[in-house]
């Protein structure tokens, strides 16, 4: 190996192979790039990563050409990568956990553009400490969508549950209340569900939780589906495949009102220099876990 070959991630040595290839060419972004990225990011990126299972979102030829997803790890992957093994219909899956900058590193080299976490932990992977709305224009129009966001934080403020936002680096913004682990899966989305459809029963003109795209009309789909064993959510920090090289990124509340806010604002290029004048206001969101039992009896109380 030669030294352009081979990076330090978290005291760790990493090959990494045809470093020029360019992943995203519009923008000019080769495969160093998004390495470096990662490994830049990683102090303020793993405290939301560790203990999750990772599904990768890879590119080995580039956002051009046809990407897949991937669950399983590789075969080929590195000992040194840390692994858990959760059960699946008729098996099992063998997902990455992403606990290292090093990690990060080998994934980009693999063009792991984009990952996606599991709203549970390694431990107790049906009980899950994240609860997620996806809000989903019907257009380009995200003023809509910033709006939406307003009227879920409206209910979930009444049945006192915090919120965390972030755009999802693509059309919308994620809602995101962070949960103590006392309930399972089921009775988390049954909970998402009620509380998605009393903000749309509220709001019919402008929010939905039909599913089927040709019901919603000029609607803010409220998808809430993600919550559910095995389901995913892109990663805080995370790079979309989209050209630009956006980035999922946590905001303020403050921000996800403004007028220049936008789903795609932040990116490779510029997400850097945010990072260096704004601590991440996801920071403290592991500490304030909440129950859905005494919001769910709020909820009731509601309707």
């Amino acid at each position: 190996m030669n030294e352009d070959t081979v990076i330090t991630a978290g005291g760790r040595q990493v090959e990494i192979s045809r470093p020029d290839k360019f992943l995203f060419p519009d923008a000019g972004l080769t495969k160093r790039d998004l390495i470096d990225y990662y490994v830049a990011v990683a102090s303020v990126a793993l405290p939301h990563y560790r203990d999750r299972p990772t599904s990768m979102q890879r590119f080995p030829d580039g956002i051009g050409e046809d990407g897949f997803f991937q669950k399983q790890i590789p075969d080929y992957a590195p000992d040194w990568i840390d692994r858990v093994e959760l059960p699946k219909e008729g098996g099992s899956i063998s997902y990455v956990v992403v606990n290292d900058a090093a990690t990060l590193a080998w994934l980009a080299n693999q063009g792991c553009v984009t990952l996606h976490l599991g709203l549970s932990r390694r431990d107790r992977p049906r009980h899950p400490d994240r609860l997620i709305f996806d809000l989903d224009p019907p257009s380009d129009d995200f003023a809509k969508v910033q709006q939406a966001a307003v009227y879920l934080r409206e209910i979930l403020e009444a049945v006192e549950l915090p919120s965390y936002v972030q755009t999802t680096g693509s059309r919308g913004l994620h809602l995101v209340v962070p949960l103590d682990r006392s309930a399972e899966f089921d009775a988390v989305r049954d909970f998402a569900r009620a509380l998605a459809g009393l903000a749309a029963e509220r709001h019919p003109d402008e929010l939905t939780v039909e599913q089927r795209k040709s019901e919603r009309g000029n609607r803010v789909f409220l998808d809430y589906l993600r919550n559910a064993y095995g389901q995913t959510a892109v990663a805080p920090y995370s790079v979309r495949a989209i050209e630009g090289a956006p980035v999922a990124t946590p905001i303020d509340w403050s921000e996800a009102t403004a007028s220049k806010l936008g789903p795609q604002r932040y990116t490779v290029s510029n997400i850097r220099r945010r990072l260096a004048q704004k601590d991440d206001p996801w920071a403290d969101i592991a500490r304030h876990g909440h129950s859905i039992g005494a919001a769910a009896q709020r909820l009731d109380t509601l309707r």
